[in-house]
């Protein structure tokens, strides 16, 4: 398994997949809404923006976890996704709470705020791949929100950040706790896939590629502070 000098890939199955991403895994890393966490350059309206879609984004990635945890044909797994789902939350609820309570916005103030088109655009999507796929593609497609996560929060808390919001959001995502959730479903899917044929590996590639270009859009939808263009 690597984990410190490149990705945390868990086997055969996942280290293509990793290789499938690895130029948008590098652009993450260069967009200027990314760099800007740990260089000082980040507009905090920025990031306020993109808590605010973040804390939107999460309730429907919830749903997506609950669907795969029913769908699971392993009792652990169903135990595991059950729990990522409260976790995401609960736990990712009170860090961006900390934030909010930081910036005067109430659970009203959040809640009055219309999801993005990207924001949007990518919830659908994973609730689509939720409720019209088999459990491996959803995990396929869920997979970019913990992996990419855990990538980028290692790789920018070795700079650290001069804005303790932004070092925040650093710690969380560089934790080994939430390292450790990102290793279990990266096990759990090199186990699901073991007898698979290759289409249907195919498409939790397509999945797990489609998502990872969601993440990218998403943290270039706070940089650009995006709206609808008509209302």
């Amino acid at each position: 398994m690597t984990t410190t000098n490149g990705p945390a890939t868990t086997g055969p199955f996942t280290a293509q997949l990793w290789d499938c991403i690895t130029g948008i895994y590098a652009a993450i890393l260069e967009h200027p809404f990314v760099r800007g966490l740990t260089d000082g350059t980040l507009p905090e309206p920025a990031f306020r923006y993109y808590v605010v879609q973040d804390s939107l984004y999460l309730r429907d990635f919830a749903r997506s976890l609950a669907v795969a945890s029913a769908k699971s044909p392993r009792d652990a797994w169903c135990e595991m996704f059950a729990e990522h789902a409260r976790v995401a939350l609960v736990v990712e609820r009170e860090l961006h709470d900390s934030f909010f309570e930081g910036w005067g916005l109430s659970e009203r103030d959040v809640e009055a705020v219309p999801a993005a088109p990207t924001s949007l655009a990518y919830t659908s999507y994973l609730l689509r791949v939720a409720f019209a796929s088999p459990f491996e593609e959803l995990v396929g497609a869920l997979l970019p929100c913990y992996w990419i996560y855990w990538e980028v929060g290692k790789a920018l808390e070795a700079k650290g950040s001069p804005n303790p919001l932004y070092q925040r959001w650093l710690d969380t995502y560089a934790s080994e706790e939430f390292g450790s959730a990102v290793r279990q479903v990266l096990n759990m899917l090199e186990e699901a896939v073991a007898d698979l044929p290759e289409r249907r590996k195919d498409a939790i590639r397509q999945h797990f590629l489609t998502t990872s270009r969601y993440e990218w859009m998403f943290w270039d939808a706070a940089w650009r502070q995006e709206d609808w263009p008509v209302r």
